[in-house]
C-alpha cells in the first residue's frame, strides 16, 4: 500500500501538467459542470427520478479517465522516463494500481460532484419549496454506473497506453474503443426503436440494473487480469 501511494503521489503530481499547463485542468472540468446545469435545468424533476441522471453519470468518468490514462505509460515512454520507472524498485503491481488509481478516483469523485450539483441546480430552479433527490434506485444506478464505468475505462486505457508509443496515440485507440461500438448501437436502435419499445414495456427496471452492474463487473475483473498479465517489467523494456 505504501509503495501504492507512493506512485499516486507521483501521478497526482504531475497531473494536468506535464505539457506545463495548468488551464487544462479547468478545461477538463468545464464539460461536467455544464453537464450539472444544463441537463437538470432542462430535464426538471424527472431528473431524479428518471434515467438521464444515470446516463451523465455513466459518460463523464468515460471523458474524464480518456483524457487522464492515456498519460500512465505512454507518457513515460514519450518524456523517457519509462525506463527508470521500471528500474525502481517499486512493485510491478503498485505501478499499475498506483497509475490507476489516480486517474480512476479524480474521474469518480468530480462524477460525484456533478452529481451533486445537478441536484442543488434541479432544486433551485425546479424545487418550488420541495427538497428534491434520487430515487434510491437512480441514486444506486448512478453511484455503481459512474464507478464501474471509471473502473473499465481506466483498465482499457492502462492497457493501451503500455502498447501505445504516443499519448495522442493512445487517446485516439481509447476514444474509439469507447465511441465508436456506442454509435453503433445507437443507428441499430434507431431502427428498431419500435421493437425496442415494446420490449422495455415487459422489462422490470430493477432487474436491468442489476445484470448491467453484473456485466459490468464481470468486464472489469477480466480488463484488470488482463492487465496485470500484460504488465511485466520485462516485457515492457522491450517494447
Amino acid at each position: 500500500m505504501d509503495d501504492i501511494l507512493t506512485v499516486m503521489w507521483k501521478e497526482r503530481k504531475g497531473l494536468f501538467r506535464f505539457r506545463g499547463s495548468r488551464t487544462r485542468f479547468f478545461l477538463v472540468l468545464l464539460s461536467p459542470v455544464l453537464f450539472a446545469i444544463y441537463f437538470p435545468w432542462s430535464v426538471g424533476p424527472d431528473w431524479v427520478e428518471e434515467v438521464p441522471s444515470v446516463l451523465i453519470a455513466a459518460v463523464i468518468p468515460i471523458i474524464l479517465v480518456g483524457i487522464m490514462i492515456p498519460e500512465s505509460f505512454a507518457g513515460e515512454r514519450e518524456r523517457h522516463t519509462l525506463g527508470t520507472l521500471l528500474a525502481s524498485r517499486l512493485p510491478d503491481r503498485a505501478i499499475l494500481f498506483g497509475k490507476l488509481a489516480v486517474s480512476l478516483g479524480f474521474a469518480w469523485l468530480v462524477t460525484l460532484g456533478v452529481l451533486l450539483l445537478s441536484l442543488v441546480t434541479v432544486n433551485v430552479v425546479h424545487g418550488d419549496g420541495e427538497l428534491l433527490f434520487f430515487k434510491p434506485l437512480i441514486a444506486f444506478a448512478d453511484l455503481a454506473l459512474s464507478f464501474l464505468m471509471a473502473t473499465l475505462c481506466a483498465g482499457v486505457g492502462v492497457l493501451v497506453s503500455m502498447r501505445s508509443a504516443t499519448v495522442q496515440e493512445a487517446a485516439q485507440m481509447l476514444m474509439a474503443i469507447f465511441l465508436v461500438p456506442p454509435m453503433i448501437l445507437q443507428m441499430v436502435l434507431l431502427v428498431f426503436i419500435d421493437q425496442l419499445r415494446e420490449t422495455l414495456k415487459n422489462l422490470d427496471g430493477t432487474q436491468v440494473l442489476l445484470i448491467f452492474v453484473a456485466v459490468l463487473v464481470a468486464l472489469d475483473l477480466a480488463v484488470y487480469a488482463a492487465a496485470l498479465k500484460r504488465f511485466q517489467r520485462a516485457r515492457m523494456s522491450l517494447d
